[in-house]
């Protein structure tokens, strides 16, 4: 009894684990940011220089994308990142080596999209639709949090 209810157990992880049936293009994938944000082409923009910015190492090209204050997760703490000058001056610590790559080799149909914005990864980065002002008239794509 107890084998069998293990191996249940184990199916039923491996199961929850595997990936989507379904694959998706990177066109069904803006097209839900179409659908739940509007401006996927503002997206696209913001997509191409953020992978661009991780893979230099441009710390200044990033920060400019933030949404502040920014959440960051690094080093088994969490951090309120204040202004883009914080997150420049703590490039290096705040955002990790692995998290950099993952940005930079992010695929734009393995992307993960919700009401909150858009995933990368498993959580590592989030960009979303920010408001420029209270009416929401405008809003550009910002990243809302970083989780190392």
């Amino acid at each position: 009894m107890v084998r069998l209810a293990s191996a249940i157990l184990l199916l039923t992880c491996a199961f929850l684990a595997a990936p989507p049936a379904m694959a998706q293009s990177a066109e069904d994938v803006l097209g839900q940011i179409e659908a739940l944000h509007g401006d996927a082409d503002g997206f696209s923009a913001a997509f191409d220089v953020l992978q661009q910015a991780m893979a230099d190492g441009d710390a200044a090209t990033v920060a400019k994308l933030g949404s502040y204050p920014l959440t960051v997760r690094a080093n088994g703490e969490v951090y309120d990142v204040l202004e883009a000058q914080d997150l420049i001056d703590n490039f290096d610590s705040l955002i990790a080596p692995d998290t950099q790559t993952l940005v930079a080799d992010q695929n734009l149909a393995d992307l993960f999209v919700n009401s909150e914005g858009v995933m990368f990864g498993a959580g590592e980065l989030w960009l979303s639709a920010v408001c420029d002002d209270n009416a929401c008239n405008s809003a550009r794509w910002r990243i809302i949090a970083i989780n190392n």
